[in-house]
């Protein structure tokens, strides 16, 4: 929390309320957010409390607890366990586990992947987004790479852009998929309507981006498939599977009507295999991380109820 600002009600301001007259005065910060301050207490009047409505009538002396929202303030360091696969001094590999959430964002301000990176490589607060260069939806897991140091980051975005970091994933999707083995090439972008959603879009709204497919597995009701991106664009496979008719089992957001008498308490989607260049070596590596519980739970009920 910021220390105080002490304000004077200008004479002009009169009869106005109270939000109102602080939203002039304090352009710098939301009226919404004003708002939140006075109903938490944060705004007196000669260390009276006051109500948001409450008319002022100039000469006034408030006082106002500035707050920080939380992306404001600095990312703080916590000791979360983390499954380092790889790590040496310029970067750290690890399998992250299906809930952990790979940066800070609205509702998730702390106990994500960054928070553990800080705490992990002290170091890493000295870097962009702690040295995060790509990210795995919350409910995905499977393998990342991390940066610890500047070099490393930048040669290992660029290694992203040039499309040498291979990064294989196993998904589980619905629906028997024809031919089993092909390219999704589609243009991905906001959608247009729901913000929180990706969604395949015109080349000139989104972005391009190529998903190349292959079935492990083709059951009754669901396929078994390896997916390698080609570019890495928020929830590719997700939104390039759901295009051509199947969405991930348990990906309640892009499935649609479409359903699954399986229940699958996340998207069905882990990060199997992950190769690149090292940055400073220059050594070809890769890595594999076996799917964890749940999913290798799910390939195995499928096996079964195939094969009744």
């Amino acid at each position: 929390m910021q220390p105080s600002r002490h304000l004077t009600i200008p004479d002009e301001h009169a009869g106005r309320r109270l939000d109102q007259s602080l939203a002039e005065l304090l352009p710098e910060y939301s009226r919404s957010r004003i708002q939140a301050w006075i109903d938490a207490g944060l705004v007196r009047i000669e260390d009276a409390e006051v109500s948001r409505k409450q008319k002022v009538w100039g000469g006034e002396r408030i006082s106002v607890a500035v707050e920080l929202h939380p992306a404001e303030l600095p990312h703080q360091a916590e000791d979360i366990a983390l499954a380092i696969v790889h790590e040496d001094e310029a970067i750290l590999v690890l399998n992250k586990p299906a809930g952990l959430v790979t940066h800070p964002g609205a509702g998730n301000w702390e106990g994500t992947l960054l928070n553990a990176l800080l705490h992990h490589v002290p170091s890493a607060a000295t870097l962009p987004r702690a040295g995060i260069v790509h990210r795995l939806d919350k409910d995905t897991s499977g393998l990342m790479v991390v940066a610890k140091t500047l070099e490393a980051q930048t040669q290992l975005v660029r290694d992203l852009q040039a499309r040498t970091v291979k990064r294989i994933y196993w998904a589980v999707a619905l629906g028997r998929i024809q031919p089993p083995e092909g390219d999704i090439e589609a243009a991905i972008g906001r959608h247009p309507t729901q913000r929180v959603k990706m969604a395949v879009v015109e080349e000139d709204r989104g972005k391009p981006a190529l998903t190349h497919y292959k079935v492990l597995r083709q059951f009754a009701e669901h396929a078994w498939v390896e997916c390698r991106l080609a570019t890495g664009r928020t929830h590719q496979i997700r939104v390039h599977l759901a295009h051509v008719g199947h969405p991930l089992l348990g990906d309640l957001v892009y499935a649609g009507r479409k359903r699954s008498a399986i229940a699958f308490p996340r998207q069905a989607l882990h990060a199997v295999r992950l190769g690149l260049v090292h940055p400073v070596s220059g050594e070809s590596l890769q890595w594999e991380a076996p799917p964890p519980p749940d999913f290798a739970g799910l390939l195995e009920q499928l096996e079964r109820d195939d094969a009744a």
